[in-house]
């Protein structure tokens, strides 16, 4: 049995294994908002690694989904400090509880899905894996706001998940997954055999640009409202935004090399990007 401040204790630590970024973008919350963030964030992380670590993922994601019917009927197993913590937030907050289900469904393609056809049916991917979890967040870091913030919160995800992708291609290739949508790599000519040699050449940096062009779409249709955010959220959001979005420069001063590297923020450049904010 957990008690609700171990719980939170307990999604701390996950946060801050798993994403230094977020951890490091919301830290600066008030200690309530900041430790229903670190249980929204656990309980996206428990989905995720249910799918891409489990033993039987569809049997196990399939359980999930009834301890969650469930948990929103107050029923929930008390020696799981993701549902203690979780279970605090939804008495505080007015939680949407169909973002935690669409996120559920997001998963679910992974388990189905291991290419998209086309950027529309990417983008609605991302949507369900990344899109939700800031609807998720909405309630905590801007009640109230909901509805005039959706749009752009919808946006900010589809732009993170996109450069995930962008970072992940050789990641996301180990797990038989190719993200980047087949129309485009057709339209420049990238062959999925020259993806799993792991060629860095112009069709694929091509391909890669578009992409992160897409993506830079997105991360400006969330900066235009980000400043209707309340005082106490606004940095926040625009931390993680920002520093995620220069993923993508980063990637690029590396001439590209995802395949077989993993890049991330240095520590100098967060400075820089959190004095400019």
């Amino acid at each position: 049995m957990y008690s609700t401040e171990e719980a939170y204790k307990y999604c701390e630590k996950v946060i801050k294994h798993h994403s230094k970024t977020f951890y490091k973008a919301f830290s600066i919350l008030s200690k309530g908002e900041r430790k229903a963030v670190w249980a929204v964030y656990t309980f996206c992380r428990t989905v995720d690694d249910i799918v891409d670590e489990g033993r039987n993922p569809e049997k196990e994601l399939a359980e999930f989904k009834k301890a969650f019917e469930k948990f929103l009927q107050h029923e929930y197993d008390e020696a799981d400090p993701m549902w203690v913590a979780l279970h605090d937030v939804f008495m505080k907050y007015r939680m949407d509880e169909e973002a935690f289900r669409s996120l559920v469904k997001g998963q679910e393609m992974d388990l189905t899905i291991n290419r998209y056809d086309t950027t529309e049916q990417l983008l609605d991917y991302c949507y369900h894996v990344a899109s939700t979890v800031g609807l998720m967040l909405l309630p905590i870091l801007a009640p109230g706001k909901e509805e005039m913030l959706r749009d752009g919160a919808v946006s900010l995800g589809i732009a993170m998940q996109l450069t995930n992708i962008l970072r992940d291609i050789g990641e996301d290739l180990e797990r038989n997954r190719i993200y980047l949508p087949k129309d485009m790599m057709k339209h420049y000519g990238l062959k999925k055999e020259a993806l799993w040699l792991g060629k860095i050449d112009s069709s694929f940096i091509d391909v890669w640009e578009h992409l992160a062009e897409v993506a830079e779409q997105f991360y400006n249709e969330a900066f235009q409202s980000m400043n209707e955010y309340p005082i106490y959220s606004r940095i926040p959001v625009k931390r993680a935004a920002y520093l995620y979005r220069e993923i993508l420069p980063v990637i690029r001063s590396k001439r590209y090399k995802v395949f077989k590297e993993k890049h991330f923020v240095t520590e100098k450049q967060k400075r820089l990007i959190l004095v400019r904010i």
